[in-house]
């Protein structure tokens, strides 16, 4: 049966309504962890999310290979919140389950109005240096910075992430910059500095962590992150896409 004048333009809209209404195409992403050559872990994650909508991400992390015989650690979160129409990201829910391979810990926090409140955590003596969650007002939880700095981006959105970091016990800070084009890759100078709730030690030992951060085409149009290189406490690193 042929549509016409109103009738038609109802289902037009009836149409419009329904694929507005599906979620966006989640993006799943696959990164080997290379410690000094050797291939120690691995880092995958799936996540969704469009400026002016809501985002959700899930992530792992975990040791493999001898790096597994010698430590096994795991790591799994999940992270939802929202992005303002220009992109930036508004966290709402952080949650963590990790195992050290010496101790199991669970972890969770909640934003209202972009203040964190952490409403679960593996019991702890207080520390002198911890800091108040209500003082990281407009922080987003380490998986979200992952997220926004790892996913897709449309061709010059490339290295424009800024984003501060609380975990729960410790603020820190995540930005990227200084993009430079070279036989089609853009190559990003990143840094990761440590800010509030570490240790006095781990303040002295070292408070910044350069790295750099390396996007390729992807088949669909977009810029695809394919290679992190850092410097580690334990020497040179790199997270390598699969």
């Amino acid at each position: 049966m042929r549509m016409t004048g109103w009738t038609g333009r109802i289902g037009v809209a009836a149409v419009l309504a329904v694929l507005t209404c599906l979620p966006a195409r989640a993006e799943e992403a696959a990164f080997d962890f290379v410690l000094k050559g050797i291939t120690a872990g691995s880092l995958t994650w799936t996540g969704s999310g469009e400026p002016g909508g809501a985002y959700q991400v899930k992530g792992r992390l975990k040791t493999s290979g001898l790096a597994a015989l010698l430590k096994r650690v795991r790591y799994d979160a999940a992270a939802s919140g929202s992005m303002t129409a220009k992109g930036t990201y508004v966290a709402a829910r952080y949650s963590e389950d990790a195992d050290t391979g010496k101790r199991q810990s669970q972890s969770a926090i909640t934003w209202t109005k972009g203040v964190p409140k952490v409403t679960e955590a593996s019991e702890r003596a207080p520390k002198p240096w911890d800091i108040d969650p209500a003082s990281q007002k407009g922080t987003v939880d380490p998986l979200t910075a992952m997220f926004a700095t790892l996913r897709e981006v449309e061709p010059g959105q490339e290295c424009k992430v800024n984003v501060n970091m609380f975990d729960g016990r410790r603020a820190s800070k995540l930005l990227l910059g200084s993009p430079k084009t070279s036989e089609g890759k853009v190559i990003c100078a990143g840094e990761y500095r440590r800010v509030a709730g570490f240790s006095p030690d781990d303040m002295a030992e070292k408070t910044r962590f350069p790295f750099s951060l390396t996007y390729e085409p992807a088949a669909n149009g977009k810029m695809r992150v394919v290679e992190v290189s850092m410097d580690t406490l334990y020497g040179k690193a790199r997270l390598v896409r699969r």
